[in-house]
Formats: C-alpha cells, sequence, structure tokens
C-alpha cells in the first residue's frame, strides 16, 4: 500500500512538474497579456500541488518525490518550438495546453479508478490535482 501511495505521489508530482515546464515554455512565446496571467494562475496551481506532493511525500518516505527528467523537458520545449513555429497565436498556445493537460486528467482519472486503496490524503491530492486540471481546460478553452 505505501508503495502504491508513493506512485501515486510521484505520478501527481510529475503531472505537476510537466505542467509547470509546459506553461513556462508557453508563456514565453504568448503576447496576449490577458493570456499570460491566466498562464501565471495556472502556473501557480500546478506548483501549489507540487509542493502539497512534497510535503506530504516525507510520510511515505526519506526520499525525494519524481519529477520530469531532463530528455522529457526537452522534448517538451522541442515540441512547443515545433508546434509554435508557424502558429503562435493565443489559439494554437492555448490548444497545446489543452492537449497535454487533457493527457495528465486521462492518466489521473485512470489512477483514481485503479487505486482505490491508497491513503486518504494521497487520493485528495489526486483527487485535487484532476478537478485542478479539469478547471484549466476550461478556462483554456475560452482562449481556442
Amino acid at each position: 500500500m505505501e508503495n502504491q501511495n508513493l506512485n501515486i505521489l510521484d505520478e501527481v508530482n510529475k503531472g505537476a512538474t510537466m505542467g509547470m515546464d509546459a506553461i513556462s515554455y508557453v508563456s514565453e512565446k504568448a503576447s496576449d497579456e490577458q493570456f499570460k496571467k491566466v498562464l501565471d494562475v495556472e502556473y501557480n496551481k500546478y506548483k501549489d500541488i507540487s509542493q502539497r506532493v512534497n510535503d506530504l511525500y516525507s510520510n511515505y518516505t526519506d526520499k525525494e518525490p519524481h519529477e520530469t527528467n531532463a530528455m522529457t523537458k526537452m522534448m517538451t520545449w522541442y515540441g512547443i518550438q515545433m508546434k509554435t513555429m508557424t502558429d503562435d497565436t493565443t489559439s494554437k498556445l492555448s490548444e497545446l495546453l489543452m492537449q497535454g493537460t487533457n493527457m495528465g486528467i486521462i492518466e489521473g482519472r485512470r489512477l483514481i479508478n485503479q487505486n482505490e486503496n491508497a491513503a486518504p490524503d494521497v487520493k485528495n491530492i489526486l483527487n485535487d490535482f484532476v478537478v485542478m486540471q479539469e478547471d484549466s481546460v476550461e478556462t483554456l478553452k475560452k482562449y481556442l
């Protein structure tokens, strides 16, 4: 059970750090000031989730939670660069973030469904993470 909780926390933290990375890469390309403000708010939501994971992680182990590795960060950056080479409109940037966020929602829902016996505090973070991402998609839709 403890291993299950660590796996969930690691996956949530990887998703949160990947979200922060993607938002920072997209933010560099954004020209719409209102959209940039939205990105800042979304970035801070991911940061808060990551902090909560870090705070809880020590209850289960003395190690640090897994984050995205350098290769994944580079591939995220490269993918955003390539996909915005000919179109870096706010609509396109929003679409890219939504695609990544939807992958996070799918993975999060899968973790919820497959880990019914997870500790309540771990389930809370996982649920909050998925709901936060679902809210993010709704926010980003306005910029398509």
